[in-house]
């Protein structure tokens, strides 16, 4: 829609139709929460925007063309109409203002015009079918013709009092429900598609989040992780602050390794982090958790296994992808705008163990559990950082520049992936290193060498040469893990090419 004579341009919000259902009481405080949400959303972006309410709709005033999108993310709006406001004394003002503005929007195109009268106790001498009927009559020579059902320009006419709004078409936002408005709860971040994308489904039902994150792969994999969430709370968390709590785990999954049978790692490592949660939760008063669990994507996931995991924690567990397919998840990754940055959040492979357990046996699990330092867990978590999401600056999280793509110079390559996968295939003159072993004896680096790490998908290599960096010893990654040393070794060996087998990227 043009905004003529450099006039403020009038944004149509048409709220969720979950809040039409709602009492009078319950509506009013919702709205209330959702005009405040939607100031806090054009504040956080600069915007100077005015807000007039009715029952029924938000009108926004503003000169700063973000405004129709900045409303569109905000939860508790189900769509978006930017409009030309005029006034009206009788029907002909209506259909000849109409005409004047509308006309240049269904050239060439299909086009249906939907027409709303204002609230019920609002009296007009015409009913909205008329107005319909006589406008899109108006509008028809200049179009393509009509399509009441999948219209190219789809046209809104409202009046209200004296007012009349014009629209060139509705644009649909995300509906729900106003952040705040459901209480609140604890997240757990992991930075891949689907915990990003079950906290997203979370927060639009109305439910405020804070998240922790529990650390696996030290700064650079906080840091990634830090990136996703930026994303969630800059331009999806409005009305709320969420906090950020991340825990270094890293000594409890080397304990676990050391206690417990490989065919359980896995399952060991979900109960701990639901136990560092359910205490986090717990100082914060928070009632319930929220996970990116989704039935048999992994192993960890059977039906079985979840219970037996979640036997960890009395508190409720949320699992808003739980019945959901990967490829729907990551399309809504793309959608909500965090595709990217999960999609550089490697998964973690360290605990990956042998034969794990699919129907695990609750007493097995509980005896293997006794062997876990409880308080020790109670420790990591009470020692852990805390961070205002919403008030990070990105770009002054600095690490050091550690990840590369080609091999140094003299640098001494090494791998490290299981001896399995190491025997099948190794990058010419690498040698091989147990990780956990390698994180045990950083003092068995020198100084004087220059090392270069790579593993299945970079989190291992890059939290190893981070750690020997803080020593003082010259150490890089390789960026994309074993897939990057595959390719350096094809650009010397194109034999290799051919002899590429899964068996190469046996972890």
């Amino acid at each position: 829609m043009r905004n003529s004579n450099n006039r403020p341009q009038r944004i149509l919000l048409g709220l969720s139709g979950e809040l039409s259902i709602k009492g009078k009481g319950t509506r009013r405080r919702f709205v209330d929460r959702l005009v405040s949400n939607l100031a806090d959303a054009m504040r956080s972006h600069g915007v100077v925007c005015d807000i007039e309410r009715s029952w029924s709709r938000l009108l926004l005033h503003a000169p700063d063309r973000r405004v129709a999108e900045i409303a569109g993310r905000v939860f508790g709006v189900q769509s978006v109409t930017l409009v030309e406001q005029r006034r009206w004394r009788t029907l002909a003002d209506i259909l000849s203002q109409g005409q004047e503005i509308l006309a240049s929007q269904v050239v060439g195109k299909t086009f249906a015009v939907k027409v709303k009268r204002g609230e019920a106790s609002q009296k007009h001498p015409f009913t909205s079918p008329e107005v319909e009927r006589q406008l899109g009559a108006l509008l028809f020579p200049h179009s393509a013709g009509v399509d009441l059902k999948h219209p190219e320009a789809p046209l809104s006419v409202e009046i209200r009092g004296q007012d009349v709004y014009f629209g060139g078409g509705r644009i649909l936002a995300h509906g729900g429900l106003p952040i705040g408005t459901e209480g609140k709860a604890l997240a757990l971040i992991s930075g891949g598609f689907d915990s990003a994308v079950a906290a997203w489904k979370i927060l639009r039902r109305g439910v405020r989040l804070d998240y922790l994150f529990l650390n696996l792969g030290g700064e650079a994999h906080r840091d990634s992780v830090l990136r996703v969430l930026d994303l969630l709370a800059r331009r999806w968390s409005y009305g709320s602050r969420p906090k950020l709590h991340v825990v270094d785990f890293r000594p409890h999954v080397e304990e676990i390794q050391r206690s417990c049978p490989p065919s359980l790692w896995q399952i060991m490592l979900k109960r701990q982090m639901l136990r560092a949660a359910d205490q986090v939760a717990r100082m914060h008063g928070l009632p319930a958790l929220v996970t990116g669990e989704v039935v048999g994507q992994v192993s960890s996931q059977t039906l079985q296994n979840l219970a037996v995991i979640a036997a960890a924690t009395r508190l409720p567990i949320i699992r808003p992808l739980v019945t959901e397919a990967k490829e729907d998840i990551v399309a809504l990754a793309r959608r909500i705008g965090t595709y990217d940055a999960s999609e550089k959040v490697p998964e973690y492979c360290a605990l990956a163990g042998k034969h794990p357990q699919t129907h695990a046996n609750p007493r097995r699990v509980d005896n293997s559990e006794q062997r876990l330092d409880a308080e020790a867990l109670r420790n990591s978590v009470e020692s852990r950082a805390s961070f205002d999401v919403r008030a990070l600056d990105l770009d002054l999280i600095a690490t050091a520049d550690r990840e590369i793509d080609q091999v140094p110079e003299g640098a001494e390559v090494i791998d490290l992936r299981s001896a399995h996968a190491f025997r099948s295939w190794r990058y010419p003159g690498a040698e091989h290193r147990d990780y956990g072993e390698a994180m045990r004896d950083l003092a068995s680096f020198h100084t004087d060498k220059v090392y270069l790490f790579y593993c299945e998908v970079g989190l291992k290599s890059a939290q190893l040469a981070e750690s020997l960096h803080r020593r003082g010893v010259t150490a890089y990654h390789l960026r994309g893990g074993l897939r990057q040393a595959l390719r350096l070794a094809e650009g010397q060996d194109e034999a290799l090419r051919a002899l590429r087998s899964p068996a190469l990227l046996d972890g």
